[in-house]
């Protein structure tokens, strides 16, 4: 009899990963065939000057996140270190490297805002090198709510959905908006999602204070 083959926890996560990062890179090659006819089509004039469109660009806006993060620490009365691995910790940590993510990429890529006519402009390395004014992809906006969004999903994953959602309604705001392309959008949300991932992954690492050795019982 065939003894059943092993697989540790790691191959089994990478297995399962592998076909999600080919799916997120697809994604964003068929977001860059898509821009055109996004600028066109997906703009709405003035999307920010109506209530809805204003809530979902404040989901981009890393404050908001901040004052919820510290909710869920004021209610789950996290202390000390339990505050960076609690729920609140998580979020705040979520949206936070997101928005740095954003701004690193910006710097590397160097892609600019659509501009007028919705054309692919790339500022060189020798003008204003670590500057992000001007620069799109990706989507600051979008990064820090899909940060936010891929932790919510880990910490209430039966309403997934719904963090995906307004993830995504931040991000498209800002194409409807004129200001990114929708493959500054799709990239956002491949990081975002890693950001995620890395935020829960790190979680779940035992810290010292669990990880060490048990001090031997006393006898009685």
């Amino acid at each position: 009899m065939a003894k059943p083959a092993i697989t540790s926890n790691g191959k089994r996560v990478r297995m399962v990963r592998m076909p999600l990062l080919l799916f997120a890179l697809i994604a964003i090659a068929v977001a860059h065939l898509l821009d055109p006819l996004a600028f066109r089509y997906l703009r709405v004039e003035d999307i920010y000057g109506a209530d809805w469109g204003r809530f979902l660009r404040v989901l981009g806006f890393l404050p908001v996140w901040f004052v919820v993060g510290l909710g869920f620490v004021l209610e789950d009365g996290d202390r000390g270190r339990r505050v960076l691995r609690g729920r609140g910790g998580l979020l705040i940590a979520g949206a936070t490297l997101g928005g740095i993510a954003a701004e690193l990429l910006k710097m590397l890529f160097r892609r600019l805002r659509p501009g007028e006519l919705g054309e692919y402009v790339f500022r060189p390395f020798t003008d204003r090198p670590f500057s992000t004014g001007g620069l799109g992809l990706p989507s600051s906006h979008a990064l820090v709510a899909f940060g936010a969004a891929a932790v919510l999903s880990r910490l209430f994953p039966r309403s997934w959905w719904l963090w995906w959602a307004l993830g995504w309604g931040c991000g498209l705001s800002r194409v409807a908006a004129g200001r990114h392309f929708l493959s500054d959008v799709a990239v956002a949300a491949v990081v975002g999602w890693l950001v995620g991932a890395w935020v829960w992954r790190w979680r779940s690492e035992p810290t010292s204070a669990t990880s060490g050795p048990r001090p031997a019982p006393s006898s009685p």
